[in-house]
């Protein structure tokens, strides 16, 4: 068992090696919508504009995203350092949603560093942190840099988003158009509050990992 996990970590930090702030992440997804194509190895017109619907909710999401007075004290309280690494592609709805809020908590503690690599790019890295058997994203992995180690990793949706999806899959089998609509209100109903409140229990998770 050591040995697979030996691997994952030299699957992070040769994907840290490639890995890209946030912001240049954005503007790499903001490049992407002008001129109507998408990343990864699938290319279509269907990603296309996924990716100019994602780039235009994190537009909005970096600018109207608020975190709770209490939330922000627990992010700038905590006392670890820790780098988040993202697998992610710049059609994925659910990373457009989350991944504001995972740059909110980086800009409120300098010891949460936060990169991104794309999925299709790192497909060894992405098969070694499956859901459901699936290369589902975004999936955030937790790494301590000086220890070279992984203290958790979270994905590819909040928790109540995923009860969601898995009880319309339980009772319909897979996910219509319909559904994934209805699933972007709620990400938008519910303002990134979900999202923070599993981060926070990931920070505490590394608090005790360490």
């Amino acid at each position: 068992m050591k040995v697979i996990e030996d691997t994952k970590e030299q699957l992070v930090e040769n994907a840290l090696k490639d890995a890209i702030s946030y912001k240049d992440y954005r503007a790499f997804t903001e490049q992407h919508a002008i001129v109507g194509t998408n990343s990864g190895d699938e290319r279509s017109e269907n990603l296309a504009n996924y990716t100019m619907l994602n780039h235009k909710r994190m537009k909005r999401l970096d600018k109207t995203l608020k975190l709770s007075e209490d939330v922000k004290t627990v992010i700038t309280n905590y006392d670890n350092k820790v780098t988040w690494l993202v697998l992610t592609e710049t059609w994925c709805g659910d990373a457009a949603q989350t991944m504001p809020v995972m740059q909110k908590f980086a800009d409120l503690n300098e010891g949460i560093q936060f990169k991104v690599v794309l999925r299709d790019e790192h497909k060894e890295l992405m098969d070694a942190f499956l859901y459901n058997g699936g290369r589902s994203i975004p999936k955030l992995i937790a790494y301590d840099s000086q220890g070279k180690k992984i203290v958790g990793d979270w994905g590819p949706r909040p928790t109540k988003a995923t009860k969601l999806v898995n009880d319309y899959k339980e009772e319909h089998g897979s996910l219509t158009p319909e559904f994934k609509q209805d699933l972007q209100i709620w990400y938008t109903k519910d303002k990134g509050q979900n999202t923070a409140e599993d981060l926070l229990k990931l920070l505490q998770q590394i608090s005790l990992e360490k």
